[in-house]
């Protein structure tokens, strides 16, 4: 069976269902729901938000864990577990679980990032019991067939053969590699070829063992449950997982020192350019004003400074971004582009020069001004749906957030000065860039990079 096709349709189903009965209904603002915490009678605690709107009900889950603790030598083997748990559980083999979560149009999804084990389901109301009980299958009895583990092994080998000509998924990686040296955040998460052909069935079963347990689980639900019928199927879903997980420790880590640049050559039409360096915890006290002044600089699409200065009035790029990315144990701030080979060093010179002045001089009270009320707009935009609002729910447990974070957002945002913002500004790029230039990289783009001057 092609799962691809398979999950799709399971998807289309869902999707249909879920249209059908919203053009029945009118659809109140997911954020503005009450947020319950939840604790089951075995003790398996969520975060729920009941809402009988559409008989649909979304979950998201994580463990702590993730590609930091694919071992040495082995990296990628939590995308191998994610991709396996649901082929095939119990006494189902592959075929027979995947047609029963598409006979009920079940989403049931799994995936490893860089700090978590993650999972996400979704199915109609009348189909909870089964779509739990397979859940619960996946979890605690996955089958790991040979055939299967070949067969997504071959999946995760063919992305990475691609990976080795795209010039983007090349500077990631050595992006990376630069920031963050031997530490286990400098691996990517679906690994490397030669690692992904070392995983072995142990290695499956080992990966499970250690992560997949209750006290490291997070859990965000919402939709049109109740919550003593959700506290019985948590129970029954995660409550024969072992009580402990067997993590290995990750350190801390601060990201290379800028300014550094590192060159790749390929024979591509278009040179990428991805460049960042040491970001901001998301527990630093300055977290919102960077969260804010890096949106002013290129967070906010067409708005944004980057964008202005490389796109609009240059012409050097057709798009530029750049973002906070935060870890359990790191932060990192993180921009790409792609360019003609032949104005690659111009497009550098141009991304240096306004980082440069955004770290001198700040934003400016309009730019501040505006930043802030787009940012307070468009959260309730980006939690409109069950399965937006239960995967931030999922983030903010990780980000060890407060229950009423989402309440409490707008007046964060609002609390941030001028002053505030060009601190973080300081903090966030005083020191210049890292940079990855992948591509027919010409002479201009290789100049030794010089350091900024010392601030006064």
């Amino acid at each position: 069976m092609n799962h691809s096709i398979s999950r799709a349709r399971r998807f289309a189903a869902l999707l249909i269902a879920g249209i059908a009965l919203l053009s029945l209904v009118s659809t109140p603002s997911h954020a503005a729901a009450k947020i319950q915490r939840l604790v089951s009678p075995g003790g398996i605690e969520a975060w729920f938000v009941q809402d009988a709107t559409v008989p649909l009900i979304a979950m998201e889950y994580a463990f702590s864990g993730g590609a930091a603790q694919d071992p040495a030598g082995k990296s990628g083997l939590g995308t191998m577990v994610a991709g396996l748990l649901d082929e095939g559980s119990g006494d189902l083999d592959s075929k027979t679980f995947h047609e029963r979560l598409e006979r009920r149009a079940i989403e049931l999804n799994f995936s490893s990032t860089r700090d978590s084990f993650r999972g996400s389901l979704r199915m109609l109301k009348d189909n909870k019991d089964e779509a739990f009980d397979l859940l619960q299958l996946a979890l605690t009895s996955p089958r790991f067939d040979p055939a299967d583990i070949e067969r997504i092994r071959a999946q995760v080998v063919s992305s990475l053969r691609r990976e080795t000509t795209n010039p983007t998924s090349l500077a990631s990686r050595k992006f990376l590699e630069v920031a963050f040296g031997d530490h286990p955040y400098s691996r990517q998460s679906n690994g490397t070829l030669d690692n992904v052909a070392k995983v072995e069935i142990a290695d499956l079963k080992d990966y499970v063992r250690r992560v997949i347990a209750k006290d490291t689980l997070r859990i965000a639900v919402v939709g049109d449950v109740d919550a003593e019928t959700l506290g019985k199927l948590l129970d029954k879903t995660f409550g024969g997982l072992p009580a402990k997980a067997s993590l290995t420790p990750i350190p801390d880590v601060t990201a290379t020192k800028p300014p550094q640049r590192s060159l790749i050559s390929l024979d591509v039409p278009q040179t990428v350019v991805t460049f960042g360096g040491p970001g901001v915890r998301r527990h630093d006290p300055n977290f919102m004003a960077a969260y804010v002044v890096n949106h002013i600089l290129g967070g906010g699409g067409l708005s944004s400074r980057l964008y202005k200065e490389v796109r609009e009035k240059r012409g050097l790029a057709y798009s530029i971004s750049e973002s906070l990315l935060w870890m359990d144990r790191s932060a990192l701030f993180v921009g790409t582009t792609g360019t003609r080979s032949d104005r690659a060093g111009e497009t550098i010179d141009a991304i240096e020069q306004e980082v440069r002045r955004m770290a001198e001089e700040g934003p400016t009270q309009k730019e501040l001004d505006e930043a802030k009320s787009y940012l307070k707009g468009s959260q309730m935009l980006a939690l409109d749906t069950s399965s937006k609002l239960a995967s931030a729910l999922l983030q903010y447990q990780l980000d060890k957030l407060p229950i009423d974070y989402i309440e409490k957002r707008n007046a964060i945002v609002d609390a941030v000065t001028l002053d505030d913002a060009k601190k973080a500004a300081k903090q966030l790029w005083g020191q210049g860039l890292l940079t990855v230039v992948v591509g027919r990289t010409p002479q201009a783009a290789a100049q030794p990079v010089v350091a900024p001057p010392k601030a006064n």
